[in-house]
């Protein structure tokens, strides 16, 4: 007598992707930040320096958008990490999918006061 759990995908939720240099890093949650989907370019399919392209980003994100839009999500608030290519191309690929962007913030960490300088050089 096993039971099945169906999970329940709410209409609002939260998109986090995170650019870097290397990859770019997709996550659906929901408002509580509960993750439901999740992607990557190298998931995808892209390895190498081309994982870093605006094209890998864009194909990752919509692969991930259109799982979540099938599954019931339509509106999501957007928060957007870190300085690799695959910003713009990742925000065009969430609104050429179809789910309605109500926030787009971006949540890149920046120093207060840097690293530490390195000792004076001595001659």
């Amino acid at each position: 007598m096993a039971t099945k759990i169906t999970k329940t995908i709410p209409t609002k939720g939260r998109v986090y992707i995170t650019a870097t240099f290397n990859n770019t890093l997709v996550t659906i949650t929901d408002e509580h930040g509960n993750s439901l989907f999740w992607g990557s370019s190298g998931l995808v399919g892209f390895k190498g320096a081309r994982r870093a392209t605006p094209y890998a980003a864009t194909t990752a994100v919509e692969g991930v958008a259109r799982k979540a839009m099938d599954a019931g999500l339509r509106e999501v608030e957007v928060y957007i990490k870190g300085p690799g290519a695959g910003r713009d191309a990742a925000l065009r690929a969430l609104k050429a999918v179809g789910l309605g962007i109500s926030l787009i913030a971006d949540v890149t960490p920046i120093p207060h006061n840097g690293v530490r300088p390195k000792k004076k050089r001595r001659v």
